[in-house]
């Protein structure tokens, strides 16, 4: 089993259907975890600007992902938040869903959290860290390597 599978469980949900969580993510450098639901104003406000970050940021860097880990309260909710957005999404049945706010330290959403390819954390402000770079996927880009490089 690999390190995705064993943090996410198995599947993640993409825009062209279900994949193998590790097929889907083995060859990308960051992954984002966005902890977020569609009752939460200040999710609301800045799902978009995360979707149009995460566009720009796929276009100049393929090994990027983000991922949606949703505290919505029923899986209608999370379809038509999820519906909104570009990036990939943890399945809203995974029962283990809210452990991985309890594994990351999560204490109120909406909260991004950038992991490089081994799971680590590199990056646990990603909201400030998107919304502070005025659309600059570069600066963000940056930021997430020189994180990387000192984890090593």
């Amino acid at each position: 089993m690999s390190v995705w599978e064993d943090l996410l469980g198995p599947k993640i949900d993409t825009k062209d259907g279900s994949k193998c969580a590790q097929e889907a993510l083995e060859k990308k450098k960051f992954i984002g975890l966005y902890f977020s639901a569609h009752w939460c104003p200040p999710c609301k406000a800045f799902t978009p600007v995360l979707s149009a970050f995460y566009n720009d940021m796929i276009a100049a860097h393929e090994d990027f992902e983000i991922i949606f880990i949703s505290s919505d309260r029923d899986a209608q909710s999370f379809q038509s938040y999820y519906e909104s957005m570009s990036f990939c999404a943890l399945p809203f049945t995974e029962a283990h869903i809210k452990n991985l706010g309890t594994k990351f330290g999560v204490r109120g959403i909406p909260t991004l959290i950038f992991l490089d390819n081994e799971a680590r954390i590199v990056e646990e402000d990603g909201r400030s860290l998107v919304a502070n770079s005025q659309g600059s996927v570069e600066k963000v880009w940056e930021n997430l390597v020189r994180k990387l490089e000192s984890l090593h």
